[in-house]
């Protein structure tokens, strides 16, 4: 506002002065004087604590203290980079910094450095020194007892799915000595051998190509799965579609599903195909009404005794060679989903069983001697209630949760999808004197968020990628994604998976004798020390708790994902010269298994035993293991992966068993083998 001493408008200055807020008049009438605005206080800013003396894993609050006028605070930052990246750990908006693992050697002493830095003035900023340490310290009691709770371990749990043949996988399958090979996924599901083509269904815009592959039958990219398989000794997990369509050969490339120009304007639609959308409307319902014929046709069983009988002849009976095992289709609880082009309805309890029966029979009948597994459901919801009953939950009231009006369910005796499965599989072993399911097979992606599929991250995302390993055992691990089946509310409670032993009640209950698979999962960070050391906990898991078949989606890549490989070379090839884990599983057990798992195993070949310790804290750890009903007849050979070298295993020195034990220093995040002679 402009004014003079002659103004009719009063003017007011504010004035701060020590924080005393003063109003002054124009003229000054009262004679006293105006004071004088003090300078501005210079801006600084100080962090504490400097420094901080911190071990690998752990947490750090820093607190920025500013002196002068800043409003906006601070930002946050290690090593100059906000957030922080890299082997120098994170930091949040607020200052909480949580240490990295692994600690590069290049990082000592002051080398971390945490800056807070104004906002008002980012000229002026304070910074604190982290001393950061990896210390060896006491860890918990383990115990090996050679005689008790002994059990076969089944060799296809050390399996992978391979899905494509790539270059590297033949070196792959004789490295790690690959026992079991699936083929499967999402695109097995269309697969038409006659043509060795597929369709992408909603992981790629509904979209077929010619492979233009004249050699089909007899070449084809699962023909080819199966001769590698057949040269490595690896047994071949076949998928045989039941959804009831199978590809065609396009006329042109590509023939899509849900085409542009044919069913108008889509949510998405392939950046390099543009007439090819993602079978969804631009608000993001989906599109109804649509020809399967633009991409598939209808099939039967006869379609899959035609491809049995093929492979039969090509490769033989699963007895003598051929292809051993075949899944009943792949995650068919997302049909109306993934592949909802063609089978646009919800899949219901009827269709999943009387399917499964149907095509579990023509297999059975073209090949007595292989084996089928069942009904590969991946989702925690898929366990218990049918997708029918999912879209009734979700569009019923009051709830609108998956569980909350279950029409389906109820029409079945209200029996869990899984038990209702299990149960009418026995029933037709009853009435036809054939058992038609060998394995009750779900997936399993329950690593913690953020995990699977996903890079090893900051300190706190590989911590809870190891904690969620227990998904697969613990009765007392949670996760809030999986909530309790029998709560038809949507403020349900969390409860443990306990995939294994629910997997073990199932058959218990419902159809004794029942092998138990697990044929896809992923913990991610193939390719770091974090995620060497998740799956090699699984593995040890899957042994203990006796699965019968395990595969991993996504075979690592050796060029690239060599801490994936050597997890499973601690189990089938830890010495490079073929030595395997024990084949008999033998109690072992730790005081603390989420810092340090302990499994171990009896090799009958050479009346050896070995023990697998798989360090899971961002620390040294130093135990004693005591080994019980434990002859030694030599010192134990001992074997070590870790961050030192991740390309590969290394020979340390002998160890000698002493008062009964073997004490050793088990370095943070690694995995260590004994190999003791009895």
């Amino acid at each position: 506002m402009k004014s003079s001493h002659s103004s009719t408008r009063a003017r007011v200055s504010i004035l701060f002065v020590t924080g005393v807020i003063a109003l002054t008049g124009c003229g000054g009438g009262s004679g006293t004087p105006t004071p004088t605005p003090p300078p501005p206080t210079a801006i600084s800013v100080t962090v504490t604590p400097n420094p901080a003396a911190l071990t690998t894993g752990a947490t750090q609050q820093f607190t920025a203290t500013i002196v002068g006028s800043a409003p906006n605070g601070v930002t946050w930052a290690v090593n100059g980079m906000p957030g922080g990246t890299g082997p120098t750990g994170t930091i949040s908006a607020t200052g909480l910094y949580v240490t990295p693992f692994p600690v590069p050697p290049s990082i000592s002493g002051p080398a971390i450095t945490v800056t807070a830095t104004s906002v008002d003035d980012p000229t002026k900023s304070g910074a604190a020194a982290v001393n950061l340490t990896v210390p060896a310290t006491t860890g918990p009691a383990l115990a090996v007892d050679a005689a008790a709770a002994q059990h076969p371990i089944n060799p296809l749990i050390y399996g992978m799915n391979a899905y494509l043949p790539t270059g590297n996988f033949a070196l792959l399958a004789n490295d790690v000595h690959l026992s079991l090979d699936r083929w499967g996924g999402d695109q097995t599901t269309r697969y038409n051998y006659l043509l060795d083509v597929y369709n992408s269904a909603s992981d790629y815009y509904y979209e077929t190509y010619n492979p233009a592959n004249e050699g089909a039958p007899d070449v084809s990219t699962f023909n080819l799965q199966v001769a590698r398989d057949l040269s490595t000794h690896t047994t071949t997990l076949g998928t045989m579609p039941l959804i009831g369509w199978t590809t065609k050969l396009p006329a042109t490339n590509p023939v899509c599903g849900f085409s542009v120009i044919k069913y108008g304007a889509q949510q998405k639609t392939d950046p390099y195909n543009p007439d090819c959308g993602n079978g969804n409307k631009p608000n993001g319902n989906q599109l109804t009404g649509n020809d399967p014929a633009d991409t598939s046709f209808p099939i039967d069983q006869t379609f899959t005794t035609g491809w049995m009988q093929y492979l039969v002849t090509k490769f033989g009976n699963a007895a003598s060679g051929g292809v051993a095992i075949y899944d009943l289709d792949n995650e068919p609880e997302y049909w109306g989903f993934v592949h909802h082009d063609v089978h646009p309805a919800p899949l219901s309890y009827d269709e999943l069983t009387t399917k499964g029966i149907t095509y579990a029979t023509a297999i059975k009948t073209v090949d007595p001697t292989a084996q089928v597994s069942g009904p590969i459901i991946s989702s925690w919801n898929g366990y218990f209630y049918s997708p029918t009953d999912w879209v009734s939950g979700w569009s019923t009231g009051p709830n609108y949760v998956y569980n909350g009006n279950p029409v389906d369910r109820i029409a079945h005796g209200d029996v869990p999808l899984m038990d209702y499965y299990l149960q009418h599989f026995k029933a037709a072993e009853v009435s036809g004197g054939v058992r038609l399911l060998d394995f009750v097979d779900i997936h399993a992606y329950y690593a913690a968020a953020g995990a699977n599929f996903s890079p090893a991250g900051a300190t706190d995302l590989q911590a809870a990628r190891l904690n969620s390993t227990r998904a697969f055992w613990d009765p007392t691990y949670t996760d809030p994604a999986y909530t309790d089946p029998n709560n038809r509310t949507n403020t349900a409670p969390p409860v443990p998976p306990m995939l294994i032993p629910r997997l073990r009640a199932w058959v218990a209950n419902d159809y004794p004798g029942t092998k138990l698979a697990i044929d896809e999962y992923n913990w991610g960070a193939q390719d770091h020390v974090n995620g060497a050391v998740a799956q090699a906990d699984i593995l040890g898991i899957f042994g203990r708790e006796g699965l019968d078949l395990g595969a991993l989606w996504g075979a690592p890549d050796p060029a690239t994902q060599q801490p994936s490989v050597n997890a499973f070379k601690v189990f089938r090839n830890y010495d490079n010269a073929g030595s395997q884990f024990g084949d008999t599983s033998v109690s072992a057990t730790s005081a603390d298994q989420s810092k340090l798992a302990i499994y171990a195993a009896t090799r009958a070949s050479d009346h050896t035993l070995t023990v697998v310790m798989v360090n899971k804290s961002f620390n040294d750890l130093s135990s004693t293991i005591s080994l019980n009903n434990v002859v030694p007849t030599g010192p134990a050979k001992v074997y070590l992966y870790s961050n030192a070298n991740l390309l590969s295993i290394v020979s340390q020195p002998d160890l000698t068993v002493s008062g009964g034990g073997i004490t050793a220093t088990f370095p943070a995040q690694s995995i260590t083998v004994f190999a003791i002679p009895m």
